[in-house]
Formats: C-alpha cells, structure tokens, sequence
C-alpha cells in the first residue's frame, strides 16, 4: 500500500502559501515560478483556503474580465480537503474524485507538512505498477 508519504519521499516537496490579501497576480506568479497548480492561504492565524488555477478561471468567466489586482480572499475556497502522511493513495483517489478535488493538502498534527495533486497521485501509481511488473 502507497502512502501520502511515500508519495511525498519521492516529489520535491517545497510547501508554498500565500497571504488571503495578496493579489490573484501574486499568487500566478508563484504558482508560474514553482511549476505547481494551488497554494494554501495563510494568514497569521494559519490556514485559512486554498486557491487554484482552476479557481481564477472560474473567477475571469464569472467577471467576464481578468483583473489580476483583485484579493484571493475573495476567490479562495474556505473548506481545505486534507490527509494525513499515512492516508493511502487509494483513499486520496476516491477522496478526489468524490470531492472533485484536484488537490490535497497534507496535515500532521495541525501542521501543514506538503500538498499532492491528481496528477502526483496518478504518476505514483503508474510508477508502482511499473516496478511491480
């Protein structure tokens, strides 16, 4: 069984965030620079969302015009799906696709310790079966 760690052992795991007022061009930068699709929000209290490429799009559609100085406050998604380092990647599989999620973040002891996406998941599994065949 393939765990939320062992899949973490394996990717680079730098755990990137950004301020709710920060601006949606902020937060494009980061995710262009470090080649990832989500960021947990953070203020000083801790966690607060997570914002997502797929986020902005829905935000340009509904505006109907791309204004990249807006706050992600107002876009992030408030309910962060987390698992834990020892979650199987089954359970992240069913977990995303019953939640239509297409990120994960990871919580250990109310610390946020990575975050996987749909694709790491699916890359891991491929790459089981592969060594395993």
């Amino acid at each position: 069984m393939i765990t939320v760690k062992d899949l973490l052992d394996q990717k680079q795991n730098n755990l990137w965030n950004i301020h709710p007022k920060a601006s949606i061009l902020d937060a494009l930068k980061i995710m262009s620079l470090r080649d990832i699709g989500a960021l947990p929000v953070v203020d000083e209290m801790g966690l607060v969302g997570i914002i997502s490429e797929r986020d902005f799009v829905h935000v340009i559609a509904k505006l109907q015009t791309c204004e990249i100085d807006r706050k992600i406050e107002k876009y992030m998604a408030r309910e962060v799906i987390t698992v834990r380092l020892d979650t199987s990647l089954d359970e992240c599989m069913e977990i995303m696709a019953k939640q239509h999620a297409r990120h994960l973040l990871v919580m250990e002891k109310k610390e946020m310790v990575g975050l996987i996406s749909y694709g790491d998941v699916i890359r891991a599994f491929v790459t089981n079966r592969e060594n395993t065949q």
